[in-house]
């Protein structure tokens, strides 16, 4: 294309993940004339080519081996896993492929104009694009949506250039399974990759500087996960910092801080440095518009996505936690429909989060963690899943749900779910939560027996005593209006 070339469009919309396609899909929709600004050739951003989407197919790919493992305790007997790693990445790369391509198809029949380059600000109203196969174009707009997204964040004495050293896209491109693998950080992301290098055959150890895995969950949710993995994992060292590391060229010497550890020097083979993410703010030239960003770099906007500048909407990870696709995707659509000129606010009740790991854990709403620093008067029941029919006919009965329920008005202020499929059954506490139902709501909705979905009822019975497969004396109840105590099963 012409370096020279200038187009006007009503909306631009920089960033084509999950966030940017489905914002620009709706305004389209919605009549609006759209062009969506991506380096890549099409829609998807990091979830689908670099994040959620390749990450879950390796992880089912890990649970069909673990189940064929604990096929053995029901009397079936499987060979050894033989791992095609090139088949494997074959398989797992035609997924993203399928899904990204789909995207590409829908596009082209909404209409959107798909520009494949880098944008950048030169005002409140236009932009140019540099494209990725040379040339670039001056674009004016009504309005623009930012959704460029984030980037995993590093640690100050990680060397740069070295092979040793992965982060959580290059780790998804699975070149090698390692002898020995660290995996610093016990976020979801570290224990999601760990799992899947474990069960392909690497001798990992997890470092996580604070108290607890998953830190920020709660703690009876992260228990049987932790349970599970450390007969997954070789190590687990919590209150622990990487004080050093010495990239020896053929293996990674790292040096330990914290108390208690009996081996405070190791080597491995290959470190994943898994700490978080931070927003791609930088380089967009926001510093031409009257954009403002934080000091950790993200993008200040109000409950419709403005931007302090009128003709400018940021979605997605760019505007912070939680950085989640499915949030990044409502936020779209609610800034389409603003600009559209509807009447539309991001006020979420609960935005459900999920660890895809064996077994799952999944929460939405008010946590036991936030409940007891806030000081808030809630009831905690837990309905565990050794009392499910379907959890034991799958002989993954180490689950539990949990729901939070305000003892004066019995409504349901959050819902955490640990076990198998608990990114599947969240849902129905974020619909219990966005439709502000109550306990008795839950217990008289029935559900098909036997399945994991019952769980959520039992929880909800289970706050007046009244849960079949759990018994609690009715003379409990009393307890359920005096404070922060936690009551049933489990």
């Amino acid at each position: 294309m012409s370096t020279e070339s200038t187009t006007s469009t009503r909306l631009a919309v920089i960033g084509a993940g999950p966030g940017g396609y489905a914002a620009a899909f709706l305004a389209s929709d919605l009549g609006l004339d759209v062009t969506l600004i991506d380096p890549k050739p099409n829609p998807g951003g990091v979830c689908l080519f670099h994040g959620c989407i390749p990450s879950k197919a390796l992880l089912h790919v890990v649970k069909v081996i673990e189940e064929a493992r604990q096929a053995s305790r029901w009397g079936v007997e499987f060979s050894d896993p033989k791992i095609d790693l090139e088949k494997l990445r074959s398989w797992k790369d035609s997924v993203v492929g399928k899904l990204t391509g789909g995207l590409g198809e829908v596009t082209k029949r909404r209409r959107v104009r798909y520009l494949q380059g880098h944008a950048r600000f030169r005002g409140g109203n236009g932009l140019d694009v540099q494209f990725i196969d040379g040339g670039e174009q001056r674009i004016q707009f009504e309005h623009a949506i930012v959704a460029a997204g984030s980037r995993p964040a590093g640690l100050p004495n990680v060397p740069g250039d070295s092979s040793r050293f992965l982060d959580s896209t290059s780790a998804l491109e699975l070149k090698d399974v390692s002898g020995r693998l660290l995996v610093v950080g016990g976020g979801y992301i570290g224990l999601e990759l760990g799992a899947v290098y474990a069960t392909l055959g690497s001798r990992i150890t997890v470092v996580e500087m604070t108290s607890n895995l998953l830190p920020g969950v709660d703690e009876d949710l992260v228990r049987p996960l932790e349970k599970r993995l450390s007969g997954l994992f070789e190590d687990i060292l919590v209150n622990t910092k990487v004080a050093n590391f010495n990239d020896q060229h053929d293996r990674v010497r790292v040096v330990f801080e914290g108390k208690g550890i009996e081996n405070p020097e190791q080597e491995f083979d290959r470190v994943l440095v898994s700490v978080g993410r931070k927003p791609n703010s930088q380089g967009l030239g926001l510093e031409n518009t009257r954009v403002e960003v934080d000091a950790a770099g993200f993008v200040r906007v109000d409950n419709q996505l403005r931007t302090s500048d009128p003709s400018i909407f940021a979605i997605g990870d760019l505007v912070g936690q939680p950085m989640l696709a499915h949030k990044a995707s409502h936020e779209g659509r609610i800034a389409a429909e603003v600009i559209a000129g509807r009447s539309a606010v991001f006020e979420p009740r609960a935005i459900p989060a999920v660890v895809f790991t064996d077994p799952e854990i999944a929460w939405c709403g008010l946590t036991e963690i936030r409940a007891k620093k806030a000081g808030r008067n809630v009831r905690v029941v837990r309905f565990p899943w050794a009392a499910s029919g379907r959890a034991t006919t799958m002989d993954r009965t180490e689950g539990l749900t949990k729901m939070l329920i305000d003892p004066e008005t019995e409504r349901v202020l959050g819902v955490g779910i640990a076990g198998s499929g608990a990114g599947e059954l969240i849902s129905e506490g974020v619909l219990a939560m966005e439709m502000a139902a109550e306990a008795t709501d839950v217990k008289l909705t029935i559900h098909p027996h036997p399945t994991l979905s019952e769980t959520f009822m039992e929880s909800a019975a289970l706050f007046f005593g009244e849960s079949s497969h759990v018994y609690r004396p009715r003379k409990d109840l009393a307890a359920r209006t005096s404070g922060p105590k936690e009551g049933g099963a489990g």
